[in-house]
C-alpha cells in the first residue's frame, strides 16, 4: 500500500501536511537511517565520536592546513549517542521520581559563535599559526586566536539555521536565545554577518579586498536560509562582542587598527601579559583569502619587515563598544534586523551598563520569564591582564537591576531563567564537581549565588563562555525549603568542537515538580562544504594543539533530564499548565533534501485506506493496534527538499 499521511503537529495546534516517503505492508516505511549517513535530534540516539589517533601518528603543525583534513588528528565517526539519565539533586531526600505530564515550553540556545572577520588587520592569527605541535599556548590562547575554523565562521552558523529550522517545523521551538559571543573581537562586520545569517540575508563572507569571492569556497558568497519568521530570537552580549578580541580593551591603537590598512603591531609576547596590544615588534597577521586553505600571511617580527604590512582597509570593520563601559552601539546594531523581535529583547536609550539588560515572557499562557543579565567587564583599569576584561561581572547597578526582576518575578508568581554568557561559580568541568570562579572578584560571585538562592522560583542559569557542556547544581542552602535550589547549564560553542546547538525543554511532571531536558544538536552540514571541513578542522585543532589526548574518543555531548522543586504555592500554580508531550524525531541530510523520522514504533498490522495521524499509532501502551515486536519498525518520515 502506499500513501500519504497527514501528521498533526505534536504541539497540537492544527495539521500540517509534508511529502511523505511511500510506505509498503501495513505502514511499514523505509529502514531507519544508516548510522554515519544523519544527525540525531539531540545526540541521544547517535553523535560525532572522535576516531583515536594512532601512535607514531605524524606530527601536523597547526600551519598546515592541509592536513588537518587528512591526518588522523581530525577523523570522526558516527557513534552510539549519550544520555546522562534523569539527576535529583536539589530534590528532598528520598525523592521517587514521577512521570512527565505536561510541556511548558521548548526552545533553542546557540552559544560562543565568534563571527569572524579573518582579515581584519587586528586580530591575532601568528599567535596559533606560528605555534609548535601540541602547544595551547598561555592560558590555551593559541586556538582560540586561530584555527582554520575561522575561515567559515558563517556557514556554520547557517547550518545550524537550516537544522533549527527543521526541527521546529515538527516540534515547535516557542523562542530561541544566543548566549553571548556572536562576535569574534567586537567589530560591527562580524556582528552585521551574525544577524544578517539570521535574517536570511545574501552573504559576502569576506571584508576588505574580499580576496578569492569569485574562486575560494569559503569566500563565495552565498544567501543565507534565514530562522523561521516564527520562531523570535533574543541576544545576550559576551567578551567578546565589545572587548578586543574577548580580552583587551578597545583602546584608541586597536580601534585605529581595525579600520585602518596597517596590520597591527603589537607586543612580542602577545596579547595576555600587559602592555600587550599596546606595545610593539610582531606584526599579528591575516589571512589571504586567495589561498584555498587560508594561509595567514603579513605576520612575524618587524624587523623582518622594510615597510609595515597592509591590507585593504574596511570601515565596517569598526569597533561597536566604545566607550567599554555602555553597550548602547551594540545593542543599537540589533534593530537592523527583519526578524523579530524589534531589538531582539534589548531596549533602546538605555545606557551605561544596564544597556544590555532586559527580561521577557516567551509565552502568553505560561506564567515564566527569562531574565537576560549583561555580566561582562564594563570598566578600564590600566595595566589589568586578560583575566580581569574576561571574567564576570555585576557591579552595583546590574546587581540592583538583577534582585529588582527577581523579586518582581517572585512576587508575581512567575518561574525564571537567568541567562548571561558567563557562567558563575561553575563546576571545573562535567566530570569534576570542583568550583571554578569565573569572575574576576570572587567574593562577588559568591554573593551572587548566594542572592539566587532567596528566589525559590528561580529554575535555571543558563550560560556559555567556556564552551564546554557543564552542568552545576546548586542545592538549597536550607534543607527544609528545597524549592531554593537551582541549576546551572553551560553549553557548547558552535565555532570549537562538537559545534554544536543545544534543545531545550521543560517540563511538568505528574508530582507538579519540573524537569528540564538539555539535548546537545549535532547540525546537518552538506558533505565537503566549508562548515563540513570546519567541522574536521574543529577536532584537528583540538588536538594538535594539544587540547584534547590522542586516545579520547569522547563525543563532549552531555544530555540531560534536571528535576527542579517548587514551592506550594507554585506547584499548585502550574498544576494543569501545558500542552500534550511530544515525539522524539531524527534528522539527516538526505539527496532528496532534510529527512525526519518520528521514533515511534508501528503498531498495527491492519491496512488503514484513510490518512492516519500520531495520534493513532503514537505508542506501544496507547495505540488500539496490535503487531508483532519482531514487526515493529520504524515508520514515519518526512522528506523537505
Amino acid at each position: 500500500m502506499k500513501g500519504q499521511i497527514v501528521k498533526k503537529n505534536t504541539r497540537w495546534c492544527g495539521y500540517q501536511t509534508f511529502q511523505v516517503v511511500p510506505f509498503i505492508c501495513a505502514l511499514v516505511l523505509m529502514l531507519f537511517p544508516v548510522s554515519g549517513s544523519g544527525v540525531e535530534l539531540g545526540t541521544r540516539q547517535q553523535t560525532i565520536l572522535p576516531r583515536a589517533v594512532p601512535p607514531g601518528a605524524d606530527p601536523v603543525a597547526p600551519s598546515n592546513v592541509a592536513a588537518y583534513l587528512t591526518s588522523p588528528y581530525g577523523q570522526w565517526d558516527w557513534g552510539p549517542g549519550t544520555n546522562e539519565g534523569r539527576r535529583l539533586t536539589l530534590m528532598p531526600e528520598g525523592y521517587t521520581a514521577t512521570n512527565h505530564a505536561a510541556r511548558l515550553l521548548s526552545f533553542f540556545s546557540l552559544a560562543d559563535v565568534h563571527m569572524t572577520d579573518k582579515e581584519s588587520p587586528a586580530q591575532v592569527p601568528y599567535l596559533g599559526w606560528s605555534a609548535d605541535f601540541g602547544d595551547p599556548g598561555m592560558a590555551q590562547l593559541n586556538p582560540s586566536a586561530y584555527s582554520p575554523v575561522i575561515l567559515a565562521t558563517t556557514h556554520r552558523l547557517d547550518a545550524a539555521v537550516k537544522t533549527i529550522n527543521a526541527l521546529h517545523r515538527v516540534t515547535p521551538f516557542d523562542f530561541g536565545i544566543i548566549l553571548g559571543d556572536m562576535c569574534n573581537s567586537g567589530q560591527y562586520n562580524e556582528l552585521r554577518w551574525f544577524v544578517d545569517v539570521m535574517d536570511g540575508q545574501p552573504i559576502t563572507p569576506s571584508s576588505g579586498a574580499h580576496a578569492g569571492a569569485d574562486t575560494i569556497d569559503y569566500q563565495k558568497p552565498y544567501q543565507a536560509a534565514g530562522l523561521d519568521p516564527s520562531i523570535p530570537w533574543y541576544a545576550a552580549i559576551g567578551n567578546h562582542d565589545q572587548l578586543w578580541m574577548g580580552i583587551g580593551y578597545p583602546s584608541e591603537k586597536i580601534q585605529q587598527a581595525m579600520v585602518g590598512s596597517n596590520v597591527l603591531n603589537i607586543a612580542p609576547n602577545g596579547p595576555l601579559i600587559p602592555p600587550g596590544a599596546e606595545g610593539t615588534g610582531m606584526y599579528v597577521g591575516v589571512v589571504d583569502g586567495s589561498t584555498s586553505n587560508g594561509t595567514v600571511i603579513n605576520w612575524g617580527a618587524t624587523n623582518l619587515f622594510e615597510m609595515p604590512p597592509t591590507v585593504a582597509a574596511d570601515s565596517n570593520r569598526r569597533m561597536l563598544s566604545t566607550p567599554l563601559d555602555s553597550p548602547t552601539n551594540f545593542v543599537n546594531a540589533f534593530f537592523d534586523s527583519t526578524s523579530l523581535p524589534l531589538g531582539h529583547g534589548f531596549i533602546p536609550g538605555v545606557t551605561g551598563s544596564l544597556a544590555a539588560c532586559y527580561s521577557f515572557e516567551p509565552a502568553t499562557n505560561l506564567p515564566l520569564k527569562v531574565i537576560v543579565l549583561d555580566n561582562t567587564c564594563k570598566a578600564d583599569v590600566p595595566d589589568q591582564n586578560a583575566l580581569f576584561y574576561g571574567g564576570g561581572w555585576v557591579d552595583a547597578a546590574r546587581y540592583s537591576w538583577l534582585t529588582n526582576e527577581l523579586q518582581m518575578g517572585q512576587d508575581a508568581d512567575q518561574l525564571m531563567v537567568l541567562a548571561c554568557h558567563i557562567p558563575i561559580l561553575p563546576q571545573t568541568s562535567a566530570a569534576d564537581t570542583n568550583r571554578s570562579s569565573t569572575f574576576h572578584d570572587t567574593a562577588s560571585e559568591s554573593n551572587l549565588v548566594a542572592t539566587l538562592h532567596n528566589y525559590p522560583n528561580l529554575l535555571l542559569v543558563m550560560a556559555g563562555h567556556r564552551h564546554q557542556n557543564v552542568v552545576t547544581p546548586f542545592p538549597s542552602p536550607d534543607p527544609d525549603h528545597p524549592e531554593r535550589g537551582f541549576w546551572e547549564v553551560e553549553t557548547v560553542s558552535l565555532r570549537d568542537f562538537p559545534q554544536q546547538l543545544c534543545a531545550w525543554e521543560i517540563l511538568r511532571n505528574s508530582d507538579n515538580s519540573i524537569s528540564i531536558l538539555t539535548t546537545s544538536v549535532d547540525p546537518v552540514i552538506e558533505t565537503n562544504s566549508p562548515a563540513w571541513n570546519s567541522r574536521t578542522y574543529g577536532l584537528a585543532a583540538e588536538r594538535i594543539f594539544g587540547r584534547i589526548a590522542f586516545d579520547d574518543t569522547s563525543s563532549r555531548t552531555y544530555n540531560v533530564e534536571l528535576v527542579k522543586y517548587l514551592s506550594p504555592a507554585m506547584q499548585e500554580k502550574i498544576a494543569d499548565i501545558g500542552e500534550p508531550l511530544g515525539h522524539s524525531m531524527h534528522i539527516e541530510s538526505t539527496d532528496s533534501g532534510m529527512a525526519i523520522d518520528f521514533l515511534g514504533q508501528l503498531q498495527s498490522s491492519v491496512a488503514m485506506t484513510e490518512p492516519i495521524t500520531w495520534n493513532d499509532v503514537s505508542a506501544a501502551t496507547s495505540s488500539p493496534y496490535s503487531v508483532s515486536a519482531q514487526n515493529g519498525r520504524q515508520f514515519y518520515r518526512t522528506v523537505e527538499p
